[in-house]
């Protein structure tokens, strides 16, 4: 008999931790129900920037939740084209292909907002004597049947061998297509290129190699990296990617970032874009090193 009152106290324990469980569970549901979650993805460009923008935006509007992904303009774009981001963010514009796969998948036609703007900078490591470039040596260092492959001919002299060490970014980066477009006019990369998955990655790969080049977005660099002046031809001046001169339209890089969503947006995922090209969002844009809408007429 004490037994089995002993095995009925244990079952009614079981059943009492079990139920205050399952109330502790229902809370926590409860307490989640009353958030929004925002999904984005996209640029990993923008990845820093889109961070901060969803750790201050939550500050302001603490049901809010916006969960960033940071795969590459590509992969942002894909997964709104099949529905499954509120947002994508996009170094590069979206093509119209890409357009009207989302209009067949969704029954949605994208819209596209500038959030703010950048320019890709080209990168060597700090102690490289290099100063400026023109967009036909950068064409010869990294295009497909390029002749630059060492960086005396360039006329410069650097430690350790000689050899460009070319750092490149995975197809699916808008940084890629961007480069592949205005510096290499749409032909093919070469061979032989370490391609990295993510903008700091290309900087902190160049910062490690003293023989290494590299494209990247202006807000990356760091002190082991310089910037190179770049120069439309032998016979333009050449200009550092800052945001003055992408302002005055000199720097030849320059570029948009994009965010889109299929149709227009409503309810909480409009408040968040409208937050994002308010002042306060627009001021995050400065901070990290980028431009913002205003700056640009």
């Amino acid at each position: 008999m004490k037994n089995l009152n002993q095995e009925v106290i244990k079952w009614i324990i079981a059943i009492g931790m079990s139920m205050g469980l399952l109330g502790c569970k229902g809370d926590k549901e409860a307490s989640q129900s009353n958030k929004t979650v925002i999904s984005n993805s996209g640029s990993s460009t923008m990845v820093n920037l889109a961070q901060t923008w969803a750790e201050e935006y939550h500050k302001a509007a603490p049901n809010v939740i916006v969960e960033v992904g940071g795969s590459g303009s590509g992969v942002g774009i894909y997964d709104l084209t099949q529905g499954r981001v509120d947002i994508a963010n996009a170094s590069r514009d979206m093509t119209d292909s890409e357009k009207e796969q989302a209009k067949r998948n969704t029954g949605k036609t994208p819209v596209e907002w500038t959030v703010g703007y950048d320019a890709m900078a080209i990168y060597v490591h700090k102690d490289n004597p290099v100063e400026e470039l023109t967009i036909e040596q950068l064409a010869q260092i990294y295009g497909e049947g390029g002749t630059i492959d060492r960086w005396p001919q360039l006329g410069v002299s650097i430690r350790g061998p000689d050899e460009i060490v070319r750092v490149s970014r995975h197809n699916t980066s808008g940084t890629y297509v961007f480069f592949r477009e205005h510096i290499l006019d749409k032909k093919d990369f070469k061979h032989g290129s370490k391609d990295m998955s993510g903008c700091k990655d290309v900087v902190g790969l160049v910062g490690r190699t003293p023989g290494a080049i590299g494209y990247s977005g202006m807000g990356f660099k760091t002190d082991e990296v310089k910037f190179v002046k770049v120069k439309k031809s032998a016979a333009d001046r050449g200009y550092l990617p800052t945001l003055e001169n992408v302002v005055a339209g000199n720097y030849s890089l320059g570029r948009s970032l994009h965010m889109y969503t299929l149709g227009q947006p409503a309810g909480h995922v409009k408040e968040y874009i409208d937050w994002i090209l308010s002042p306060a969002g627009q001021e995050i844009v400065k901070k990290e090193g980028y431009v913002p809408v205003s700056a640009v007429k």
